[in-house]
């Protein structure tokens, strides 16, 4: 499943209003560490259907980072039925971010 780039106009249809394990990648375009991370994400997606996986880019939606208190990036939130359920700051390893969904 591809990744979705979400914002505030449909945050709550893509994320909070999920069943089950949902991935959000808080990142900015100028975010060395973003870049890195991000080919982990997209292949993430693609081999695991069972979870979305979504990316909030927060120089556009700076109330979702408000909101969710990213204070550095990348960060990862996981939510689960609608709750924040794990996190995770930084470029981080694939074998971390499957830790996350366990």
């Amino acid at each position: 499943m591809a990744v979705k780039h979400v914002t505030t106009d449909n945050f709550n249809q893509e994320v909070i209003d999920k069943k089950g394990f949902v991935l959000v990648d808080f990142w900015a375009d100028w975010c060395g560490p973003c870049k890195m991370l991000s080919p982990i994400i997209e292949e993430l997606a693609e081999e695991r259907t069972d979870i979305s996986v979504c990316k909030v880019d927060v120089d556009a939606n700076p109330d979702l980072a408000i909101k969710y208190k990213v204070m550095s990036i990348p960060m990862i939130i996981v939510f689960k039925d609608g709750e924040i359920y794990k996190k995770s700051i930084g470029a981080v390893p694939k074998s971390t971010l499957l830790e996350l969904l366990a």
